[in-house]
């Protein structure tokens, strides 16, 4: 019979098998990758471009391209391109991140011929119409102006904009940017931005060899290049920086603090993330456990990793009451000190471990999440060999290097604290 009061024997993830792509190229020198699944007549197909040309002038022209993609060309107007891609059934986003900026498209296999075309019209012919323009500033600028009475949005936006100053990473948005922005900006940019010699494809799911002709035929020929410069930048540590936007009716403040670290390209990131998943980085981590367990000051704080082109940046973010908000921020320094002067005991670290193999077993639900583990590679110059490293680091690292490696980047007096609310 079950022993209900027994836990139950667990065994600690060995191997993780990934799906690699297959590489292939248009006529145009467009290369394709395709991460093969045939269980399902479904495919995602993603048109990566990188951001390029920055200009502090015009920091919103990705940004805005981005968003007014599908909004109509010279062929289809925006109902008409939304109503085309849904009588198939199919599914068109776009997305703008830092690095670079996605066009996806979901589909029925079936229904590629009838869909690539639309989407190749639009990466082709995006027109931008200025009654378009004028709703989409109207719309961003309220939508800024209720964020900016969100503390915890507002500290997010301080704290990049301390880290990565002007830049694309970490620029100021404004209201006065939209009202700047210009028909013929988004235009320019359309035309250097969105070009085959800019493009990445990253294909999954059922995709054949027929499926892929269709592809070619539409994004293989006729699309116009450019000579573009894609964005780079380059950032140093500071010392320590305080921004503090005080609210003085706020019930909550909110906290962000961390500093630039290195991206996935460094050998020290997959014990960074071990150490990140100690202090913050899951549901039993240590300022979990303090500060909202123990001290009842949060319903949530976590600390992360982030991965960049051009930087990583480590932070630790939560909401707490305004009148505990000061002494919040002693418990978090304190946790952060512990891990620089004492070793984190064996329970503990073969928890995290457990917890942080299996997390990645788990990410690797459908074919869709193997490709997004090959996007993480593949624009970092990395291969396959990356994940390897981090799973053996995973297994092996000991107390000892998790110790090491807070004293080397949690680094108090070089961090930045973003406080906004009361302190």
């Amino acid at each position: 019979m079950l022993n209900r009061q027994q836990a139950p024997d667990f065994k600690q993830v060995s191997t993780i098998n990934f799906i690699q792509p297959q590489h292939k190229q248009l006529d145009n020198g467009v290369p394709v990758y395709i991460v093969y699944s045939g269980e399902q007549d479904l495919v995602r197909i993603e048109f990566l471009f990188n951001n390029v040309n920055w200009n502090l002038e015009k920091p919103l022209q990705a940004i805005a391209v981005s968003a007014m993609l599908n909004n109509g060309t010279s062929k289809r107007s925006s109902k008409e391109i939304a109503e085309q891609i849904d009588f198939y059934g199919a599914f068109f986003q776009t997305e703008y991140a830092q690095d670079q900026s996605t066009v996806t498209l979901y589909s029925l296999n079936k229904h590629l011929a009838s869909v690539l075309p639309i989407v190749k019209n639009v990466l082709s012919d995006s027109q931008f119409p200025q009654h378009e323009l004028d709703l989409y500033i109207q719309n961003q600028k309220q939508k800024l102006q209720v964020n900016l009475q969100k503390n915890d949005i507002l500290s997010r936006k301080e704290f990049a904009h301390s880290l990565f100053g002007n830049t694309a990473y970490g620029v100021d948005i404004q209201a006065k940017h939209y009202d700047e922005l210009k028909r013929e900006d988004l235009v320019d940019y359309f035309k250097a931005a969105y070009t085959p010699n800019n493009c990445t494809i990253i294909v999954s799911g059922k995709f054949d060899e027929e499926s892929l002709n269709l592809l070619n035929q539409q994004f293989g020929n006729n699309w116009a290049s450019s000579d573009a410069v894609v964005n780079k930048f380059t950032f140093e540590d500071s010392n320590k920086q305080y921004v503090y936007k005080e609210r003085p009716e706020a019930i909550q403040s909110a906290i962000r603090i961390g500093k630039i670290a290195v991206n996935r390209k460094h050998e020290d990131f997959p014990g960074l993330q071990i150490l990140n998943t100690v202090l913050g980085g899951y549901f039993g981590s240590r300022l979990m456990n303090n500060i909202r367990e123990d001290k009842g000051y949060t319903y949530g704080i976590g600390s992360g990793i982030s991965s960049l082109q051009d930087a990583g940046y480590l932070f630790i973010a939560t909401e707490v009451g305004a009148e505990v908000c000061a002494d919040a921020l002693i418990e978090i320094y304190k946790e952060i000190e512990l891990l620089k002067t004492e070793l984190v005991g064996e329970e503990e670290l073969t928890l995290v471990k457990n917890y942080m193999l299996g997390s990645m077993l788990g990410s690797l639900e459908n074919i869709f999440s193997h490709a997004d583990k090959f996007k993480n590679l593949h624009f970092f110059g990395l291969d396959y060999d990356y994940y390897d490293r981090y799973i053996n680091k995973v297994k092996s690292i000991t107390a000892e290097e998790i110790r090491d490696l807070a004293k080397k980047y949690l680094t108090t007096e070089e961090f930045t604290e973003v406080v906004v609310g009361k302190k």
